[in-house]
C-alpha cells in the first residue's frame, strides 16, 4: 500500500510552487476591468466521474485546471479511462463503471467533491478493490452519512483507521438499488455522492432527505448533470424525495459553466475600492448558488447589473451599507468573503446558519475570526457564524503575516483585505490553486502589487 499521509495536496496544476509567503498591495488607480472567469470547480469534479462512468466518449469544454481536478482526472486514470486534456476541454472515454483494479492507493488530495463522488461508482462496479487515500485534512472531514447511505444500497466500504474517514477501502460487487434515507444537515455532497451513483444500481433507487439540506442548489446542480448524461432522475419539490432509475450513463458534449464563488471574490473588490469589474463569462441565470452574493453587495450599496450572459459590479462608497443579519446558508462558500466586506461597513453585520463550514479545509469561522481580529476588526464568534461590529474597529496596519490554514477560502477572502490593507502577506499562497491557480495573477492583472518570497 502506498502513503501520501506527509504530503500536502499539491498537484502539477498548482501555482507558486515553492512560494512561503506573497504581499499584496491595493491599485494605484480605480479599477475598470472584464473578467474570464475559470470553470466551476462544482460542475468540473461532478462532469469528470460522470464522463468517466458513462458508456461512451464525452467532451467536457471549461473545465476548471486546479489541484482537486487534477487529482480527480489522475485517479480516473489511474482506474482505466482514457483522459486527454487540452487546454480547458477534457475529452473521456467512459468505462461504463467497469473500473480497472488498483494494487497501491489511489490519492485524491484534499478534494472533498471526489472523495465524496467516487466511492459510490467504484462501488457500483461488477468486481474489483480500491483504497482510496487523501491529505490529512481529508481524513479529519465527515464521511459516514455517505458511507451508511451506499452501505444500504449494498456498497462495499470500510475506513481503515479509526475516527479517520480516509485512507477509505471499496470493493465492487454492484448495488442492488431500494431504498436510502440520507441526512442532508452536514453536507450536500452526501446526497450527491448517492445520486451520481445511483442510475448504475441493478434496480430503481428511493432516497428519503431527512433534517433538510444546507445547499440544496448544489443537488440540482447534481440532477441537472445526471440528466444531461442519460440518467431518469425525479425530485419532489420540497426535495425530500428523489427517484432514481437504473438507465446507465452515455457520454456527451457538454460545456462547463465559470465558477460563481471565484467570480465574488473580484466583484467585491470592485465594492471595496470603489471600481467596476465585469464578469463577462457569467449570467445571472445560473444555478451555482454564490451568485446571489451579487444581491448581498447590492444590498450593501453597490451598483449591480445582472443579465444572462453577464454580471457587473460598481463600487459606490467607501463605507458599505451594513446593519443587517444574513443567512448565508445556500451561499456559505461566500461567508469569509461577507465577513471581509462587513469590516468595512457602516454597521454590524451578522452572518448565521453556516455552522457546517467548520467541517471544510478548516474551521472556517474560527479561522476568520481570529485573522480580522488579529486585524483589528471587532468580530463575535458564534456556533452558527459571527458578528462584525466595524464600529469598534481598531483596524491598523499588519505587520505579522497571515496563515492561510491550507485553505483556498481563508488566502482568497484575506486578499480582499489588501484593499484597504498596504503590504498585507499571506502564508502558503499557493494552497488557492484548489480553486483558481491563477488567482494572485489577476489579481496583479487589475493592478495590485504583488511580491513573493520563498523564504
Amino acid at each position: 500500500m502506498s502513503t501520501h499521509s506527509d504530503l500536502k495536496a499539491r498537484s502539477p496544476w498548482a501555482s507558486l510552487q515553492g512560494i512561503k509567503s506573497l504581499c499584496l498591495s491595493p491599485p494605484e488607480s480605480p479599477i475598470k476591468a472584464g473578467l474570464r472567469i475559470p470553470g466551476s470547480k462544482s460542475f468540473t469534479n461532478r462532469a469528470l466521474i460522470i464522463a468517466a462512468s458513462a458508456k461512451g466518449t464525452s467532451i467536457l469544454s471549461g473545465i476548471l485546471q486546479s489541484d482537486d481536478s487534477y487529482w480527480c482526472i489522475d485517479t480516473l486514470k489511474k482506474l482505466g479511462v482514457s483522459i486527454d486534456v487540452a487546454g480547458d476541454v477534457a475529452t473521456i472515454k467512459g468505462t461504463d463503471a467497469a473500473w480497472l483494479p488498483a494494487k497501491d492507493g489511489l490519492y485524491i488530495g484534499a478534494a472533498g467533491t471526489t472523495a465524496r463522488f467516487l466511492p459510490g461508482v467504484l462501488a457500483a462496479a461488477p468486481t474489483g478493490n480500491w483504497l482510496l487515500e487523501g491529505s490529512e485534512r481529508l481524513k479529519e472531514r465527515p464521511l459516514d452519512d455517505l458511507i451508511q447511505g451506499l452501505r444500504s444500497l449494498g456498497a462495499s466500504l470500510s475506513t481503515v483507521d479509526p475516527g479517520k474517514s480516509f485512507p477509505l477501502r471499496i470493493s465492487g460487487g454492484g448495488l442492488r438499488g431500494g431504498d436510502v434515507t440520507v441526512s442532508g444537515k452536514i453536507s450536500s455532497q452526501f446526497l450527491s455522492g448517492i445520486l451520481i451513483a445511483s442510475p448504475l444500481a441493478n434496480a430503481p433507487v428511493k432516497i428519503s432527505v431527512i433534517d433538510g439540506i444546507v445547499q440544496p442548489s448544489y443537488i440540482d446542480m447534481t440532477l441537472s448533470l445526471m440528466r444531461a448524461f442519460g440518467a431518469a432522475a425525479e425530485r419532489d419539490d420540497a426535495l425530500t424525495q428523489i427517484a432514481v432509475s437504473p438507465t446507465r450513463y452515455c457520454g456527451q458534449e457538454i460545456a462547463l459553466e465559470a465558477d460563481a464563488s471565484t467570480s465574488c471574490y473580484f466583484l467585491a473588490i470592485a465594492a471595496l475600492t470603489g471600481g467596476t469589474i465585469k464578469i463577462t463569462n457569467l449570467g445571472y441565470s445560473t444555478s451555482q448558488p454564490d451568485i446571489k452574493m451579487v444581491d448581498v453587495l447590492e444590498r450593501m450599496g453597490c451598483k449591480v447589473t445582472r443579465t444572462d450572459s453577464y454580471v457587473e459590479v460598481t463600487g459606490v462608497t467607501k463605507k458599505l451599507t451594513g446593519g443587517f443579519t444574513m443567512s448565508m446558508r445556500e451561499m456559505s462558500d461566500q461567508a469569509l468573503t461577507l465577513a471581509v466586506l462587513a469590516s468595512f461597513a457602516d454597521a454590524p453585520v451578522t452572518i448565521t446558519e453556516v455552522a457546517h463550514i467548520r467541517h471544510h479545509e478548516c474551521d472556517r469561522i474560527q479561522a476568520i475570526c481570529a485573522l480580522l481580529n488579529s486585524a483589528g476588526v471587532q468580530v463575535a464568534e458564534h456556533e452558527d457564524g459571527l458578528t462584525i461590529d466595524p464600529e469598534k474597529n481598531t483596524i491598523k496596519e499588519i505587520t505579522q503575516p497571515f496563515p492561510s490554514y491550507d485553505d483556498h477560502r481563508i488566502a482568497m477572502s484575506l486578499s480582499l483585505l489588501s484593499t484597504r490593507m498596504r503590504g498585507l502577506t499571506i502564508l502558503d499562497p499557493g494552497c488557492v490553486s484548489k480553486t483558481c491557480p491563477n488567482y494572485f495573477e489577476m489579481l496583479k492583472g487589475l493592478g495590485f502589487k504583488v511580491v513573493l518570497s520563498n523564504s
